[in-house]
């Protein structure tokens, strides 16, 4: 791919992991860090420039640092949101930032665009220690 597109941002969020037998079974929080990187073999216009000088817009892979209230996570008690409820492991919140953001790529692309040579490669640190990466 000749281009990637990479940007970090982090988000606070609280959640339980229902029927953890421990620690995590209980309501904690984390400082989520996440690092998004979008690669693509071409580049594209987006809903601020129409001329194709992009892989995507940054504020399209920032989302999830805005406030709950906002459309993002942060600030949000995980387990409300309908796509993750009880499973809020770092490996479905992976997933789930992956699905979204890429729903969000998609959108912004021209008509008669599909995106087929768009890759994302989501990382997300629960702590400075543990991390997930998701990819499709």
């Amino acid at each position: 791919m000749p281009w990637k597109l990479s940007s970090e941002f982090t988000f606070d969020s609280a959640h339980v992991i229902t029927g953890y037998d421990g620690p995590c079974g209980r309501l904690h929080g984390h400082t989520y860090r996440v690092r998004m990187e979008l690669s693509s073999e071409k580049l594209r216009p987006s809903a601020h420039v129409k001329r194709a000088i992009m892989v995507a817009d940054f504020k399209t892979l920032k989302w999830a640092k805005k406030d709950v209230d906002a459309g993002g996570l942060d600030h949000a008690y995980l387990n409300d949101l309908p796509d993750l409820g009880d499973d809020t492991t770092a490996e479905v919140i992976a997933a789930y930032l992956h699905r979204r953001t890429m729903d969000r790529v998609r959108a912004d692309l021209p008509e008669g665009d599909d995106g087929a040579d768009l890759r994302l490669h989501v990382t997300l640190w629960e702590t400075p220690e543990s991390s997930c990466e998701y990819w499709e």
